[in-house]
């Protein structure tokens, strides 16, 4: 195992230019490269030295889990409730799947020929957003949890505020509504316009609308997922943030818990 960064499929990913980007140099390379080995790529290559991502992900979800829900019971005194909101909106895998971009991480991964040509996809995201939590399980392995915390606090709990602005703890149609009601006191409404294809695959076109006003439309395979497309158009078309919500930092000499 000594030798499988001297492997040349490995050798060209240059993994060190990684490690300088994160800011951290692993003591064992393999933990780090293991993170990006998703399991079709062990499909076409058997004598692979190393095993897939999937533990390494299992394990950095956790620590992300734990260093968000540390954060956040430290730095606020907002009711559990939405204090889990927050949690969740963070560790989203939409909002990980852009760090894992804005990083620089898709380069690093090792695919199958058809998963490598599968860019720009909801597929992509998930490795995407999986692979970041591996990278956090094998930070956690090599380095320790003080680590581990300094690099999602670096790339991922930065974005807490711009969530928190944007109100992205909400899904797109709670936000939307609440947005309209604060705004202009109307709530919107779901109309189809128009559906076709067999009963077993439907397609669907939604209109949302403001008192008479259509302000976007959203298509899906299911009503319920046209009405969000059609709330997440809505709410980039009206260039809403998000409804106000009452941010309570916690005192930190304040001993109850």
């Amino acid at each position: 195992m000594s030798l499988v960064k001297d492997l040349p499929e490995v050798k060209e990913k240059n993994f060190a230019s990684l490690e300088d980007k994160i800011g951290v140099t692993f003591q064992k390379k393999e933990y780090l490269i293991q993170a990006f080995v998703h399991r079709s790529y062990l499909n076409e290559h058997h004598d692979f030295p190393l095993g897939q991502n999937e533990r390494l992900e299992f394990l950095g979800d956790a620590v992300l889990e734990l260093v968000v829900t540390e954060f956040l019971f430290n730095e606020y005194a907002n009711p559990e409730g939405e204090l889990t909101n927050w949690r969740a909106a963070v560790v989203n895998a939409k909002i990980l799947a852009g760090i894992a971009y804005e990083i620089g991480m898709e380069p690093y991964l090792f695919l199958s020929h058809g998963e490598a040509k599968d860019t720009g996809t909801k597929a992509r995201d998930y490795i995407m957003a999986n692979t970041i939590e591996a990278v956090i399980g094998a930070i956690y392995l090599d380095k320790g949890y003080t680590i581990a915390q300094q690099f999602i606090t670096r790339w991922i709990l930065v974005r807490l505020p711009m969530i928190l602005e944007n109100g992205l703890y909400l899904d797109a149609k709670s936000r939307f509504q609440e947005s309209a009601q604060e705004l202009l006191g109307i709530t919107p409404t779901y109309r189809v316009l128009h559906e076709e294809g067999p009963d077993h695959n439907k397609s669907f076109r939604v209109g949302v609308f403001l008192d008479k006003e259509l302000v976007a439309e959203g298509v899906g395979s299911s009503k319920q997922e046209a009405q969000t497309e059609a709330a997440e158009a809505a709410i980039k078309i009206k260039k809403w943030k998000g409804p106000k919500i009452n941010i309570m930092k916690r005192d930190p000499n304040d001993m109850t818990v």
